[in-house]
């Protein structure tokens, strides 16, 4: 499948970054403590003056980190419970997000390939493990959802689900943390990739190769799978950092 041009521009909103840091602050403010649960999700966007999404996707990073467990319902159920919490953990996390953009193509490939490779064989041996049916369902609907798409930008978008995906693959919610706060380094750089490329055919047979062996419980296949895919996307990260 070939692309079309993909939106450019590296200068991209941050705005759940500074959600995280409001709602660490608000949990302060207002002697949370262990049990109790945080107002709904809309609550808190009117509170903070932000798009529910942003709460969302700051929510998501916080239960991945263990700080809140989410809650579904209404009402007086609405909202999610703190857990414990948030400590150094999360500060440290806040700043990767925001130092990121200092990062150099190679060190951020070469972070990926460590991260990738390891979820992948890790999955593959415990291919039959809950964490790992979910996250290999959703690598699936990636693969479908970018077959689907000619815009590269919307292409980009699954491809970082399908790498995301794969991080949650064995269950290790530093992991995912750490991939979550790679994601706006890897859409530069996998934007990038897709516009050098034009043709997304390889990519998705790599993500096939991957997925496949996953499935398969091949865990050499697997690594071999992420490393390959790594090297068509990036075939020079040196040159390029």
């Amino acid at each position: 499948m070939t692309v079309e041009k993909a939106r450019r521009g590296d200068a991209r909103p941050r705005a759940f970054e500074e959600v995280l840091a409001r709602i660490e602050e608000r949990i302060a403010a207002d002697g949370l403590t262990v049990g109790d649960r945080l107002p709904g999700e809309r609550q808190l966007a009117e509170q903070l003056g932000v798009g529910r999404s942003s709460v969302r996707e700051a929510l998501r990073v916080l239960e991945t980190l263990g700080v809140v467990t989410s809650q579904v319902g209404r009402g007086p159920d609405a909202g999610a419970v703190l857990t414990s919490r948030p400590g150094s953990a999360l500060t440290e996390l806040l700043r990767l997000h925001l130092g990121l953009a200092t990062l150099s193509m190679r060190e951020v490939i070469d972070t990926r390939l460590m991260i990738e490779q390891w979820a992948a064989v890790r999955a593959a041996t415990a291919p039959s493990a809950a964490s790992t049916r979910t996250a290999a369902a959703r690598m699936a609907e990636a693969v479908a959802a970018m077959d689907a798409t000619r815009d590269a930008a919307e292409f980009v978008e699954h491809d970082i689900a399908f790498h995301l995906a794969l991080a949650e693959a064995p269950g290790n919610r530093l992991i995912v943390a750490v991939m979550r706060a790679l994601r706006d380094s890897v859409r530069r750089y996998a934007e990038d990739a897709v516009v050098r490329l034009g043709d997304t055919g390889g990519l998705q047979d790599d993500h096939r190769r991957i997925h496949r062996a996953i499935e398969d419980g091949d865990a050499g296949a697997a690594a071999d799978a992420v490393a390959a895919h790594l090297a068509r996307a990036y075939p020079d990260p040196a040159r390029q950092s």
